[in-house]
């Protein structure tokens, strides 16, 4: 049986699938979820977002985070898969 990973975001409480073949974003829209977005591709930033917990890999060699961002825990989830389930700190969240 396949476990699917789940992603909470904060403080609002939302939670939705995070399937592996979409990004955390997509995965949110999916969801019906809105995040802030616009380039969808790791370069503008508007989506950056604090993880709480869980790990994220990327789909692209270097996401556009210092290293001291990524070490405060930012993530970019236009580009972010779930490694594991997630917590994510995001107050400009909307849901449906």
């Amino acid at each position: 049986m396949t476990r699917h990973l789940l992603v909470r975001i904060e403080p609002h409480g939302y939670t939705f699938p995070a399937p592996a073949a979409l990004s955390v974003l997509e995965a949110a829209t999916a969801a019906r979820v809105r995040l802030p977005r616009s380039c969808r591709n790791g370069t503008c930033r508007t989506c950056a977002c604090r993880l709480i917990s869980g790990a994220v890999s990327y789909r692209i060699e270097w996401p556009g985070l210092t290293k001291e961002e990524k070490a405060e825990g930012w993530i970019l989830p236009c580009v972010a898969t779930a490694e594991t389930d997630l917590v994510l700190m995001v107050p400009e969240a909307e849901g449906d």
